[in-house]
């Protein structure tokens, strides 16, 4: 999510999946992770930066050449790459760039990536601002992040889309204490989603399983929830509190 993006208030309370509250699998905590990043702005750009200081081994992507990412390389020690070496032998793929340029992403962009690796989406869809009408989304019925899977053809998690590119680099706090923020993480896989979960984890902030991609609209531009700064108690009600119609400020 854009600094520039605010929050709106939700309006319709909702049901919220029983597996919303519970806890990330520590299997992947602590563990040194190949990461490819395909976007380097300002979510992809912190997350480079903070993933970097973790220890992971990370390659990071534009769409304007690795020569134009030389000032992040040298100050994160992350490898610039072309798109289509991102996710050469990463565990861990994260796909944050515009939502309307994923059609143009490049056909074997996932190629090479290591088996049974998990593609993280951070995006949103801002039809007025930024990406047009997507005619799957609005009348398809389709959540953001579905679309997004069908374009890429591999299952997607979603997370990092309503949180402050800002935060991840001035927010993270210890578990336990009180200020530590929860981010809402939606995926129809639950081993992937753990392993999204427990990065987040290590990242400095608690998580709450949002349920399936095709409940990922509970976190999606104008919910409750999209830019909330707050913990696991409040994020859970955020979510329960969704509504699925679309808002008319982010229908094209």
């Amino acid at each position: 999510m854009r600094d520039a993006h605010r929050r709106r208030p939700g309006r319709t309370r909702g049901t919220l999946p029983d597996r919303a509250g519970s806890a990330p699998d520590r299997a992947h905590e602590g563990r040194v992770m190949k990461i490819g990043i395909i976007g380097a702005g300002n979510i992809g750009g912190n997350l480079t930066r903070r993933l970097t200081a973790l220890g992971h081994d990370v390659s990071v992507a534009n769409s304007r050449g690795p020569e134009t990412l030389t000032a992040l390389a040298e100050e994160t020690g992350a490898t610039p790459v072309h798109a289509t070496e991102a996710a050469r032998d990463a565990e861990l793929v994260v796909v944050t760039i515009p939502l309307k340029n994923v059609p143009d992403l490049p056909d074997d962009v996932l190629a090479g990536a290591a088996e049974g690796f998990v593609l993280l989406d951070t995006n949103n869809y801002y039809p007025r601002e930024r990406d047009g009408r997507i005619d799957a989304i609005e009348d398809g019925g389709l959540t953001e992040s579905r679309w997004t899977e069908k374009q890429l053809g591999h299952p997607v998690v979603k997370a990092f889309n309503g949180t402050y590119a800002q935060d991840i680099l001035d927010r993270p706090r210890p578990a336990g204490d009180p200020e530590r923020i929860a981010l809402p993480v939606a995926g129809d896989d639950g081993a992937a989603k753990d392993t999204v979960r427990a990065l987040i984890d290590e990242l400095g902030f608690d998580t709450v399983d949002a349920g399936g991609i095709d409940d990922s609209w509970r976190q999606q531009p104008d919910t409750p929830v999209y830019g909330l700064r707050a913990g696991v108690e409040a994020v859970t009600k955020a979510l329960a509190e969704a509504s699925p119609e679309r808002p008319a400020a982010f229908r094209g």
